[in-house]
Protein backbone atom coordinates (compact mmCIF):
# COMPACT_ATOMS: atom_id res chain seq x y z
CA UNK A 1 0.00 0.00 0.00
CA UNK A 2 1.32 3.45 -0.87
CA UNK A 3 2.21 5.62 2.07
CA UNK A 4 -0.27 8.30 1.05
CA UNK A 5 -3.06 5.77 1.66
CA UNK A 6 -1.65 4.73 5.02
CA UNK A 7 -3.83 5.69 7.98
CA UNK A 8 -2.80 5.97 11.61
CA UNK A 9 -4.90 4.09 14.17
CA UNK A 10 -4.57 4.53 17.93
CA UNK A 11 -6.23 1.78 19.97
CA UNK A 12 -7.45 2.39 23.55
CA UNK A 13 -8.25 -0.64 25.71
CA UNK A 14 -10.93 -1.44 28.27
CA UNK A 15 -10.61 -1.21 32.06
CA UNK A 16 -8.36 -3.92 33.59
CA UNK A 17 -7.03 -4.72 30.10
CA UNK A 18 -4.07 -3.40 28.12
CA UNK A 19 -2.66 -2.88 24.65
CA UNK A 20 -2.35 -6.69 24.49
CA UNK A 21 -6.13 -7.02 24.01
CA UNK A 22 -5.78 -5.57 20.49
CA UNK A 23 -3.22 -8.11 19.21
CA UNK A 24 -5.47 -9.55 16.49
CA UNK A 25 -6.78 -6.22 15.24
CA UNK A 26 -3.34 -4.58 15.28
CA UNK A 27 -1.93 -7.43 13.19
CA UNK A 28 -4.72 -7.25 10.62
CA UNK A 29 -4.67 -3.46 10.27
CA UNK A 30 -0.90 -3.47 9.84
CA UNK A 31 -1.19 -6.23 7.24
CA UNK A 32 -3.52 -3.88 5.35
CA UNK A 33 -0.73 -1.30 5.28
CA UNK A 34 -1.70 0.99 8.14
CA UNK A 35 0.22 2.40 11.10
CA UNK A 36 -1.21 1.12 14.40
CA UNK A 37 -0.38 2.14 17.97
CA UNK A 38 -2.00 0.25 20.85
CA UNK A 39 -1.55 2.24 24.05
CA UNK A 40 -1.27 0.95 27.62
CA UNK A 41 -3.08 3.39 29.90
CA UNK A 42 -1.58 4.03 33.33
CA UNK A 43 -1.32 0.91 35.56
CA UNK A 44 -2.34 -1.23 32.57
CA UNK A 45 -0.48 -3.79 30.48
CA UNK A 46 3.24 -3.17 30.89
CA UNK A 47 2.85 0.42 32.15
CA UNK A 48 4.68 0.59 35.49
CA UNK A 49 2.40 3.14 37.20
CA UNK A 50 0.82 1.88 40.43
CA UNK A 51 -2.93 2.34 40.64
CA UNK A 52 -2.50 4.31 43.91
CA UNK A 53 -0.60 6.97 41.95
CA UNK A 54 -3.64 7.68 39.75
CA UNK A 55 -5.75 10.47 41.21
CA UNK A 56 -7.34 11.93 38.07
CA UNK A 57 -8.57 10.95 34.62
CA UNK A 58 -5.63 12.89 33.15
CA UNK A 59 -3.17 10.73 35.10
CA UNK A 60 -4.93 7.52 34.02
CA UNK A 61 -4.90 8.75 30.41
CA UNK A 62 -1.34 10.11 30.45
CA UNK A 63 0.26 7.51 28.12
CA UNK A 64 -2.40 8.24 25.48
CA UNK A 65 -2.04 12.00 25.91
CA UNK A 66 1.77 11.78 25.71
CA UNK A 67 1.58 9.78 22.50
CA UNK A 68 -0.76 12.27 20.85
CA UNK A 69 1.40 15.14 22.08
CA UNK A 70 4.43 13.53 20.39
CA UNK A 71 2.79 13.70 16.95
CA UNK A 72 4.03 16.56 14.81
CA UNK A 73 1.87 18.99 12.87
CA UNK A 74 2.81 17.26 9.62
CA UNK A 75 1.67 13.83 10.87
CA UNK A 76 -1.57 12.35 9.60
CA UNK A 77 -4.59 12.81 11.84
CA UNK A 78 -5.29 9.64 13.81
CA UNK A 79 -8.35 7.44 14.09
CA UNK A 80 -8.92 6.79 17.79
CA UNK A 81 -10.57 3.44 18.50
CA UNK A 82 -11.84 3.15 22.06
CA UNK A 83 -13.21 0.05 23.74
CA UNK A 84 -15.50 -0.07 26.79
CA UNK A 85 -14.38 2.32 29.57
CA UNK A 86 -11.56 3.42 27.24
CA UNK A 87 -14.13 5.72 25.63
CA UNK A 88 -13.66 8.18 28.50
CA UNK A 89 -9.86 8.61 28.13
CA UNK A 90 -10.39 8.81 24.35
CA UNK A 91 -12.93 11.61 24.79
CA UNK A 92 -10.49 13.48 27.04
CA UNK A 93 -7.78 13.09 24.39
CA UNK A 94 -10.14 14.42 21.73
CA UNK A 95 -10.99 17.40 23.92
CA UNK A 96 -7.28 18.28 24.25
CA UNK A 97 -5.90 17.24 20.84
CA UNK A 98 -8.96 17.95 18.69
CA UNK A 99 -6.88 18.99 15.67
CA UNK A 100 -4.94 15.69 15.67
CA UNK A 101 -7.95 13.37 15.52
CA UNK A 102 -9.82 12.49 12.31
CA UNK A 103 -12.48 10.43 14.10
CA UNK A 104 -13.21 8.51 17.27
CA UNK A 105 -14.65 5.02 17.00
CA UNK A 106 -16.51 3.84 20.10
CA UNK A 107 -16.57 0.03 20.25
CA UNK A 108 -19.23 -0.97 22.80
CA UNK A 109 -17.66 1.93 24.66
CA UNK A 110 -18.71 4.48 27.25
CA UNK A 111 -19.41 7.54 25.10
CA UNK A 112 -19.58 10.76 27.13
CA UNK A 113 -21.68 13.70 26.00
CA UNK A 114 -20.88 17.41 26.38
CA UNK A 115 -23.66 18.20 28.86
CA UNK A 116 -22.94 15.90 31.79
CA UNK A 117 -19.83 14.86 33.68
CA UNK A 118 -17.33 12.62 31.84
CA UNK A 119 -18.34 9.66 34.03
CA UNK A 120 -22.10 10.12 33.55
CA UNK A 121 -22.81 7.32 31.05
CA UNK A 122 -20.38 4.93 32.76
CA UNK A 123 -21.79 5.46 36.26
CA UNK A 124 -25.33 5.14 34.89
CA UNK A 125 -24.42 1.76 33.38
CA UNK A 126 -22.68 0.51 36.54
CA UNK A 127 -25.72 1.42 38.63
CA UNK A 128 -27.84 -1.05 36.61
CA UNK A 129 -25.61 -4.05 37.42
CA UNK A 130 -26.62 -5.95 40.55
CA UNK A 131 -24.10 -7.16 43.11
CA UNK A 132 -24.77 -10.78 42.10
CA UNK A 133 -24.08 -10.06 38.43
CA UNK A 134 -20.50 -9.01 39.19
CA UNK A 135 -19.79 -12.63 40.24
CA UNK A 136 -16.09 -12.89 41.27
CA UNK A 137 -15.12 -9.33 40.32
CA UNK A 138 -13.21 -7.60 43.13
CA UNK A 139 -13.78 -3.93 44.00
CA UNK A 140 -11.53 -1.82 46.19
CA UNK A 141 -10.91 1.78 47.18
CA UNK A 142 -8.00 4.13 47.78
CA UNK A 143 -7.30 7.84 48.14
CA UNK A 144 -8.67 10.36 50.61
CA UNK A 145 -11.75 9.50 52.68
CA UNK A 146 -13.40 12.73 51.51
CA UNK A 147 -12.77 11.79 47.87
CA UNK A 148 -12.55 8.00 47.66
CA UNK A 149 -11.42 6.44 44.40
CA UNK A 150 -12.60 2.99 43.35
CA UNK A 151 -10.72 0.10 41.77
CA UNK A 152 -11.88 -3.00 39.95
CA UNK A 153 -10.36 -6.34 38.97
CA UNK A 154 -12.51 -8.59 36.78
CA UNK A 155 -12.75 -12.18 37.98
CA UNK A 156 -12.36 -15.24 35.72
CA UNK A 157 -16.01 -16.25 36.07
CA UNK A 158 -17.21 -12.74 35.28
CA UNK A 159 -15.02 -12.50 32.20
CA UNK A 160 -16.11 -15.95 30.96
CA UNK A 161 -19.82 -15.18 31.32
CA UNK A 162 -20.05 -11.45 30.64
CA UNK A 163 -17.13 -10.47 28.41
CA UNK A 164 -15.60 -13.42 26.54
CA UNK A 165 -18.57 -15.76 26.17
CA UNK A 166 -18.25 -15.91 22.34
CA UNK A 167 -14.47 -15.46 22.15
CA UNK A 168 -11.92 -18.26 21.69
CA UNK A 169 -11.04 -19.85 25.03
CA UNK A 170 -7.37 -18.95 24.44
CA UNK A 171 -8.28 -15.25 24.59
CA UNK A 172 -10.07 -15.73 27.89
CA UNK A 173 -6.99 -17.53 29.25
CA UNK A 174 -4.78 -14.67 28.06
CA UNK A 175 -7.02 -12.20 29.89
CA UNK A 176 -6.91 -14.26 33.09
CA UNK A 177 -3.10 -13.99 32.99
CA UNK A 178 -2.85 -10.30 32.11
CA UNK A 179 -5.73 -8.28 33.62
CA UNK A 180 -4.68 -5.78 36.28
CA UNK A 181 -6.40 -3.75 38.98
CA UNK A 182 -7.53 -0.45 37.46
CA UNK A 183 -9.29 2.69 38.67
CA UNK A 184 -12.97 3.03 37.85
CA UNK A 185 -14.02 6.14 35.93
CA UNK A 186 -16.26 7.59 38.63
CA UNK A 187 -16.92 11.30 39.12
CA UNK A 188 -14.23 11.33 41.81
CA UNK A 189 -11.64 10.28 39.21
CA UNK A 190 -12.89 12.22 36.19
CA UNK A 191 -14.22 15.37 37.84
CA UNK A 192 -17.62 16.85 37.04
CA UNK A 193 -16.61 19.38 34.38
CA UNK A 194 -18.02 18.19 31.06
CA UNK A 195 -16.01 17.87 27.85
CA UNK A 196 -16.37 20.83 25.50
CA UNK A 197 -18.56 21.12 22.43
CA UNK A 198 -15.81 22.88 20.47
CA UNK A 199 -13.25 20.21 21.43
CA UNK A 200 -14.46 16.63 21.86
CA UNK A 201 -17.96 17.53 20.64
CA UNK A 202 -16.62 18.69 17.26
CA UNK A 203 -14.76 15.44 16.44
CA UNK A 204 -16.43 12.92 14.10
CA UNK A 205 -17.77 10.03 16.17
CA UNK A 206 -18.71 6.55 14.97
CA UNK A 207 -20.27 3.92 17.22
CA UNK A 208 -19.89 0.17 16.64
CA UNK A 209 -22.64 -1.75 18.44
CA UNK A 210 -21.76 -5.24 19.68
CA UNK A 211 -25.03 -7.16 19.44
CA UNK A 212 -24.22 -10.00 21.88
CA UNK A 213 -22.56 -7.86 24.56
CA UNK A 214 -23.39 -9.16 28.06
CA UNK A 215 -21.75 -6.29 29.94
CA UNK A 216 -22.90 -3.24 27.95
CA UNK A 217 -26.27 -4.44 26.63
CA UNK A 218 -27.21 -3.45 23.11
CA UNK A 219 -30.09 -1.33 24.37
CA UNK A 220 -27.67 0.65 26.54
CA UNK A 221 -25.26 1.12 23.64
CA UNK A 222 -28.15 2.47 21.58
CA UNK A 223 -29.26 4.71 24.45
CA UNK A 224 -25.77 6.30 24.50
CA UNK A 225 -26.09 6.91 20.75
CA UNK A 226 -29.49 8.61 21.16
CA UNK A 227 -28.11 10.57 24.13
CA UNK A 228 -25.28 12.00 21.99
CA UNK A 229 -25.92 11.27 18.29
CA UNK A 230 -22.99 10.12 16.17
CA UNK A 231 -22.03 10.49 12.50
CA UNK A 232 -22.52 6.79 11.78
CA UNK A 233 -23.69 3.65 13.60
CA UNK A 234 -22.28 0.26 12.65
CA UNK A 235 -23.10 -3.13 14.13
CA UNK A 236 -21.48 -6.52 14.62
CA UNK A 237 -24.45 -8.69 15.51
CA UNK A 238 -22.66 -11.73 16.97
CA UNK A 239 -19.86 -9.89 18.79
CA UNK A 240 -19.52 -10.27 22.53
CA UNK A 241 -18.00 -7.41 24.55
CA UNK A 242 -14.55 -8.40 23.27
CA UNK A 243 -15.29 -7.95 19.57
CA UNK A 244 -11.56 -7.75 18.85
CA UNK A 245 -11.39 -11.42 19.90
CA UNK A 246 -14.77 -12.83 18.91
CA UNK A 247 -15.12 -11.01 15.56
CA UNK A 248 -11.71 -9.56 14.63
CA UNK A 249 -12.15 -9.75 10.86
CA UNK A 250 -15.55 -8.09 10.96
CA UNK A 251 -14.22 -5.39 13.26
CA UNK A 252 -11.22 -4.73 11.02
CA UNK A 253 -13.46 -4.50 7.95
CA UNK A 254 -15.48 -1.77 9.66
CA UNK A 255 -12.36 0.08 10.80
CA UNK A 256 -10.97 0.03 7.26
CA UNK A 257 -14.28 1.38 5.94
CA UNK A 258 -14.16 4.16 8.53
CA UNK A 259 -10.54 4.96 7.59
CA UNK A 260 -11.44 5.21 3.90
CA UNK A 261 -14.37 7.53 4.56
CA UNK A 262 -13.31 9.74 7.47
CA UNK A 263 -9.48 9.88 7.59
Amino acid sequence: MEKRNQKQFVLVHAVCHGAWSWYKVKTQLEAAGHCVTAVDLAASGINMTRVEEIQTLTEYSRPLLEFLSSLGSDDEKVILVAHSMGGIPAALAADIFTHKIAAIVFLAASMPDTRNSPAYVFEKLISTVTHEEWLDTVFGSYGNPDRPLQTVLFGPKFMAKKMYQLSPVEDLELAKLLVRVNPLATDNLTGTRSFTEEGYGSVTRIYIVCGADNIVPEEYQRWMISNFPVKKVMEIKDADHMAMNSKPQELCARLLEIADKYA
